[in-house]
């Protein structure tokens, strides 16, 4: 059976409309029911989402109150009437950017058939409606969960996935192991991809401040995993018979111990250098498969400092990498105990 619950979109939405119903009905407004239908359309995922829906239904249902009020009053209220004037209504809507505003006023303008009359107090009417309904949307909007937490938490997953695989790069360059299954490349390919989303509804949740540390983060790493990615088959092309793999695993060993939210690559781009240094010292191939092995560790190295250039460029929030350091600390004791 699936799970039943009642989120906090839910009630915001159950208490919203109940709300904007009760206001319009309180201030005797016609067709108060409509203010509740309203705000059920315009509560959103996003902060900024919910205030660009809103602004879109109200700029809908202004210019359908005035094509309806036209064409009514021209050519009477009858159903064809009702077909020019969506032919005409929708395609505007969609061509200033309120499409979304389309439903809501197809809504209001159907009031004006029903009551057969444009007049002021008709007019008055559906404004408030429409101001009654994105109004409560708007506030009860106001009141989004922060997912700072999750965020937080998959950052420390993805890390620990990144980790690890870097330990296990290093561990087939060092004694030919290939048991591993490579299931954390698939986990950090979903942590990246869950965690851009929740990233930018969290940029979406905020007016007065760009939050978007998560969001640059996310992508850093998906920049960096792409280069892991790339990596993967040219790995398999050296072994512990070949002195400089035992070098570059020795170097990924001590990049999977260094994987963190902070900013490390200075360091290990001077290791990197040193590295490439040596490879450039080496006696020139004399075979073919020492050509293709050479070939391999000039591409890794070009690729590992990629990787290390895109963290470079990320200014990390001293304020979350001590977070997240800490919840490592916590995760890690809580391990311990277990064992």
């Amino acid at each position: 059976m699936p799970n039943w619950r009642i989120g906090y979109r839910t009630l915001k939405t159950a208490i919203g409309a109940a709300l904007a119903i009760f206001i319009a009905q309180w201030l005797q407004l016609d067709f108060y029911v409509s203010a509740g239908i309203i705000t059920v359309l315009c509560i959103s995922v996003t902060k900024k989402e919910s205030v660009r829906a809103s602004w879109e239904r109200i700029i809908a249902c202004i210019i359908g109150l005035i094509y309806g009020g036209i064409i009514y009053e021209v050519l009477g209220y009858h159903p064809i009437s009702i077909a020019l004037l969506f032919l005409l209504f929708i395609p505007t809507a969609v061509a200033i950017g309120a499409k979304r505003g389309v439903v809501t006023s197809v809504v209001i303008m159907l009031h004006l058939y029903t009551v057969e009359g444009v007049t002021v107090e008709v007019l008055l009417n559906e404004l408030m409606l429409i101001f009654i309904g994105v109004g409560v949307a708007l506030v009860m909007n106001m009141y989004m969960p922060s997912n700072e937490k999750d965020l937080t938490w998959k950052q420390v997953k993805l890390e620990d996935c990144f980790r690890q695989i870097w330990m296990e790069f290093a561990s087939y360059l060092q004694h030919g192991d290939n048991s591993w299954n490579g299931k954390e490349i698939a986990d950090a390919a979903a942590i990246i991809e869950e965690g851009k989303g929740m990233a930018l509804k969290n940029v979406d949740n905020h007016f007065l401040r760009n939050d978007d540390y998560f969001y640059h983060y996310y992508k850093m790493r998906e920049k960096q995993f792409a280069v892991i990615k790339s990596i993967l088959p040219f790995i398999s092309t050296l072994d512990k018979t070949v002195v400089q793999g035992e070098k570059i695993a020795s170097f990924m060993e001590e990049l999977s111990q260094a994987v963190s939210p902070g900013n490390t690559s200075a360091y290990f781009l001077v290791r990197l250098n040193e590295l490439r240094n040596e490879l450039k010292d080496m006696d020139l191939p004399q075979t073919r498969e020492e050509f293709e092995v050479r070939s391999s560790l000039f591409y890794i190295l070009h690729e590992l400092e990629e990787y290390l250039l895109t963290k470079k460029k990320f200014k990390p929030d001293p304020k979350r990498t001590r977070t997240v350091s800490g919840k490592r600390l916590n995760r890690d004791h809580e391990q311990r105990d277990t064992n």
